[in-house]
């Protein structure tokens, strides 16, 4: 555990020196993580492959990106783990007969039913980071992964995305989602940033645009859970409130991974001071759901950190504290701080920070804990062991980087971030 609390501090030469020792470690747990097919197994608490969990489309996909990171940030062997998890993607992943791909394959190599926008998001995602180091087959992947998810995914008389079909792309689930749909914005701006596709930043924005409507009219806690003509569905999962995808009620991390990625899309649409204004309601509305998250669901019942969801009223449900909650707002605070100047998201970065260094990094094994309960206990409900990188890791780099730009390419534009480089 770090001690000087100056580590935590944004901008600061001590939390600089954090982050990287925090980006080296993650990369190097993780670095186990291929399966014998190809794709990405889901790790355990100590980095070693949980078979049990066979491969999935998602998790394959986010450590393809991670490793691309790993390999821009000037960490060895990081190209040929990037193309061990595209091999996955390229093979017992990709559904050859009807298109797109599995949302995962069982340990006995049986593909799991449906075609998920979610863990297609994630392939784009995926194969634009490849796509930018120059791998083999990426771009053509890209490619395969824009045309699947514009046909089957994104519904453009909405400006927003379906969320699951069959398998064989005939019957599309009345359910819409806007987990789904935060993550395509995630893999849209990568793809503009990447491909200088300015077409899908617009699409990005529609989608922002929607969101923002509809925290605003619900006093900024995000409704997730819609039917099929996009009306809310509230009331979703209320029998199980701590689905992994789906759970009922608010998410306040959400809200604030919201909140990055408006503020993010606000800078590159708008850029310079110039375009202030036109760019300030979306940096109101960030910072709008970045409070309101916060004074939901931090330091809630009498313990320290972040309740996983609350209800309509603000009211923690579940109360364990999810690892990927703080390292997307670590994302949001330096952003936020970046973006309005202010010290208060100073302050919060700092403090979750702290939270980080005492709960959830394992100074014994690597990595983060997945996992806690309210008295901040490591358990394993939800998330069992510690199957990927992906929030973690851009955890440790999104607040060095630009924040109007996605963090692959703003990692390979910005020469001054590498490997042990003050």
């Amino acid at each position: 555990m770090t001690d000087a609390k100056a580590a935590y501090a944004y901008g600061t030469a001590d939390n600089i020196a954090l982050l990287d020792r925090e980006t080296q470690e993650l990369v190097n747990f993780g670095r186990h993580f291929p399966a014998p097919n190809g794709g990405s197994a889901w790790l355990d608490s100590t980095g070693q492959p949980d078979p049990s969990h066979g491969v999935e489309t998602w998790i394959t996909s986010r450590m393809a990106h991670v490793y691309t990171l790993g390999h821009l940030y000037g960490m060895e062997g990081c190209e040929e783990l990037v193309d061990r998890a595209l091999a996955g993607l390229t093979g017992p992943l990709h559904d050859d007969e009807h298109g797109g791909w599995y949302p995962g394959v069982a340990e006995d190599g049986t593909p799991a039913e449906g075609k998920e926008c979610y863990a297609h998001a994630f392939v784009i995602l995926a194969a634009t980071s490849a796509t930018l180091i120059g791998r083999p087959g990426a771009r053509e992947l890209l490619d395969e992964a824009l045309a699947t998810y514009d046909r089957h995914f994104w519904d453009e008389e909405r400006g927003l995305a379906v969320d699951t079909w069959n398998t064989a792309f005939t019957v599309c689930d009345p359910y819409r989602g806007l987990n789904a749909n935060m993550h395509t914005v995630e893999a849209f701006l990568a793809v503009a940033d990447v491909l200088g596709r300015e077409d899908y930043r617009v699409r990005a924005g529609r989608i922002i645009d929607h969101v923002i409507g509809w925290a605003k009219a619900n006093e900024w806690r995000i409704p997730e859970h819609f039917h099929e003509d996009w009306s809310l569905d509230l009331e979703r999962n209320h029998d199980k409130p701590d689905d992994q995808f789906k759970p009922y009620g608010a998410t306040p991390g959400h809200g604030i991974e919201w909140s990055r990625l408006i503020a993010q899309w606000a800078l590159s649409t708008y850029p310079g001071e110039d375009n202030a204004a036109s760019r300030k309601p979306y940096v109101d509305a960030a910072e709008a759901l970045f409070n309101r998250a916060l004074k939901d669901a931090w330091n809630r019942n009498g313990t320290v950190g972040l309740a996983y969801t609350t209800d309509w009223h603000g009211e923690p449900v579940v109360t364990d504290r999810m690892h990927w909650t703080l390292a997307e707002a670590v994302n949001a605070s330096a952003t936020l701080a970046a973006v309005t100047g202010k010290q208060e998201y100073r302050d919060w970065y700092a403090t979750f920070w702290q939270y980080i260094d005492e709960y959830l990094i394992d100074h014994k094994h690597g990595s983060w804990f997945h996992q806690l309960n309210q008295d901040n206990q490591v358990i394993g409900t939800v998330w069992p062991g510690k199957s990927d990188l992906y929030h973690a890791t851009q955890a440790t780099l999104i607040p060095r980087l630009d924040p109007a730009v996605s963090v692959a390419p703003a990692l390979k534009a910005d020469l001054s971030v590498r490997a042990g480089e003050r």
